[in-house]
């Protein structure tokens, strides 16, 4: 089965809790993307997913230029979820149909305690009707009166709709985050949201990401080698198991001990390189060059740029001795996908020594990215179904 094909959007409004929203989704075995809130309804509509969740976001729905949702998202004929902002909208969405949100004077923000009317769907299994359960609160409008068609499935003790569906279009939405740890029945909330009402199937696995990255690496980087910069840390070390098992001896990894690393990790981490792959691993003991532009220098963010600008010639001076290279790989990982698109925008301030722009402008080489998918509890999870060590994918890193 294509694990794409069984697959959730998660439109971001800006919560702070929105990567771990898909953080739940993945841990249910199902396959998710976010995406900003502002991406068109075409893009919306040709992802395909079987399921749309609306995220939180510190927004007004009174706010000048807030946020908003494409009504035609709701005719989709996909199960639509909306966590607190994503309700709010949802409900001033359906204005037309009676929908009221109320703006609130005070932000409600803490554990609260919710009565569920409708054990149905999205609170199968929790209890019976009535039941009251412990949520995480995190608002200031609410939704005062639910549209037309909808119905009232849960309020909170101060009588706030904390729930409301609709049946028939399978649309709800939560005035409480089900994503946060201080939601305790929360996971169970979204896997019935994936299971009961969209009817997902639990595709995203590990073996199944291996068996489609391994076609996907060959289609793109066919007889071509490929250069992996790596460490020792998981997220290179991974990159490079998974590449390396998709293309064999035409990876090219190349270790260059710059001298800061812990005592002695330099050899340490190249022979249990050498032990745990059978790729070519070629080592650079820079630690002289890299000591010398170092020296005197106290700030972190100028030692970092040193660190970056350094590594790039010694790189660039070993990858001149490969031929046929024509990729580089990289172990971009999806938060930083998400950060570079999110709707809040990207992150203010990247650590210098990430950036590998100068190599690709410099090298002439398209990247591969095999982890760009995954959290980094995932890529752990990943090495392990690779049969690496734990030497490797439990590493802890090195402070920056």
């Amino acid at each position: 089965m294509d694990i794409h094909k069984e697959k959730v959007l998660i439109l971001d409004y800006g919560s702070q809790y929105t990567q771990l929203i898909a953080r739940r989704v993945r841990e249910a075995k199902v396959y998710c993307e976010i995406h900003p809130c502002t991406i068109s309804f075409k893009k919306i509509s040709e992802f395909g997913a079987k399921g749309i969740i609306l995220s939180g976001g510190p927004s007004s729905v009174f706010d000048k230029g807030a946020p908003k949702v494409d009504p035609k998202v709701y005719e989709l004929g996909v199960p639509v979820l909306g966590i607190c902002y994503g309700m709010q909208v949802t409900a001033k969405s359906f204005s037309k149909d009676g929908g009221k949100v109320q703006r609130s004077k005070h932000r409600e923000y803490g554990p609260a305690k919710i009565k569920v009317t409708d054990v149905s769907d999205l609170f199968f299994g929790l209890g019976e009707k009535g039941v009251s359960l412990d949520v995480w609160m995190s608002h200031g409008d609410k939704v005062q009166k639910v549209p037309k068609g909808f119905k009232v499935i849960a309020k909170s003790s101060n009588s706030v709709i904390a729930a409301m569906k609709h049946a028939k279009k399978r649309i709800y939405g939560v005035q409480f985050h089900p994503e946060v740890v201080h939601t305790p029945k929360g996971h169970r909330i979204i896997k019935n949201f994936l299971f009961k009402v969209c009817s997902l199937k639990r595709s995203w696995t590990m073996k199944s990401f291996i068996e489609s990255s391994i076609e996907e690496i060959r289609a793109q980087v066919g007889k071509s080698k490929v250069i992996c910069g790596i460490s020792g840390g998981v997220d290179s070390s991974v990159a490079a198991a998974i590449i390396g098992k998709a293309i064999g001896r035409n990876l090219v990894c190349i270790f260059v001990d710059n001298g800061v690393l812990r005592k002695d990790e330099g050899t340490a981490v190249y022979k249990m390189l050498k032990r745990n792959f059978k790729l070519d691993i070629r080592m650079v003991d820079a630690s002289a060059r890299f000591m010398k532009k170092l020296k005197g220098v106290s700030d972190p963010e100028r030692k970092r740029k040193i660190i970056g600008n350094e590594f790039i010639h010694v790189f660039q001076a070993e990858a001149k001795k490969i031929k046929d290279a024509d990729f580089l790989a990289q172990g971009t990982l999806y938060p930083d996908v998400i950060e570079s698109v999110s709707f809040k925008g990207p992150s203010a301030t990247i650590k210098s020594h990430h950036n590998v722009g100068g190599l690709l402008k410099n090298m002439h080489l398209k990247l591969v990215e095999p982890l760009r998918a995954l959290f980094k509890d995932e890529v752990r999870l990943l090495g392990k179904e690779l049969g690496m060590s734990h030497e490797l994918v439990g590493r802890d890193p090195f402070p920056g």
